[in-house]
């Protein structure tokens, strides 16, 4: 059983992600509202705004596993994008992320080994139209990735997921309708959008001891629209 942190937990990929790993692990659950987390022994639930303080009470001495979940879905034309914009997706995608593994650097050297586990975005490597913000955000949490991939080992693992369109609540206004989400759905390889499962089953494994050779990878779940063209 390892002590695993989750930041974001409440919605989402988050919560998916912490109902899964509750079923064999103690999870340290934070998220600005708890959400639909269930009512678990071993999920330990906290309020927590990254872009705030970072204050994680409660935590154990060692912490095995690390998963920094927030996000921001920032669609707009370059020619309208403010400053503060950008600096709020960096803040809540990369800075935040920063962040909570300085608050946890102690805690996860503590392990005999862990892992981390970041969010990206397929947008990064395939450059999408009005993604200008969420690419430069997640393309710093990339960066953050590997530089700490580096720096960490060969303790501290650290990788990312890169997520095509996912059927989150943040997600909610691009596939509010049937129609955007056939034509989501449509623009993928596999002719479908992510789910929520399919995104944490990837991150789960990250932080199995199954993963223990990977490190510094960017892997997309993307439904092979970073890949392929059809």
């Amino acid at each position: 059983m390892k002590n695993i942190v989750i930041i974001g937990a409440g919605s989402g990929i988050g919560l998916e992600l912490a109902k899964r790993l509750s079923e064999e692990n103690q999870v340290f659950a934070f998220s600005r509202t708890r959400g639909d987390l269930p009512d678990r022994e071993n999920i330990h639930w906290a309020a927590l705004d990254v872009k705030g303080e970072i204050d994680l009470p409660g935590l154990p001495d060692s912490i095995g596993g690390l998963v920094y979940c927030p996000g921001t879905i920032n669609l707009k034309p370059v020619r309208g994008l403010k400053p503060d914009d950008v600096r709020n997706d960096f803040e809540v995608n990369a800075l935040g992320a920063l962040k909570v593994i300085q608050a946890l650097y102690k805690k996860l050297q503590a392990s005999p080994v862990a892992s981390i586990v970041l969010f990206s975005t397929v947008a990064v490597s395939q450059g999408m139209p009005y993604h200008a913000s969420v690419a430069m955000a997640k393309g710093a949490v990339e960066g953050l990735t590997r530089s700490l991939a580096a720096e960490l080992a060969p303790k501290v693992r650290v990788n990312a997921v890169a997520p095509s369109l996912t059927d989150t609540p943040l997600a909610e206004r691009l596939l509010g309708t049937d129609e955007r989400r056939k034509a989501a759905a449509e623009r993928h390889p596999l002719k479908k959008t992510g789910k929520p499962e399919d995104i944490a089953a990837m991150a789960a494994f990250l932080l199995s001891d199954d993963a223990s050779w990977i490190t510094g990878q960017v892997i997309g779940v993307d439904g092979g629209m970073s890949a392929l063209k059809l």
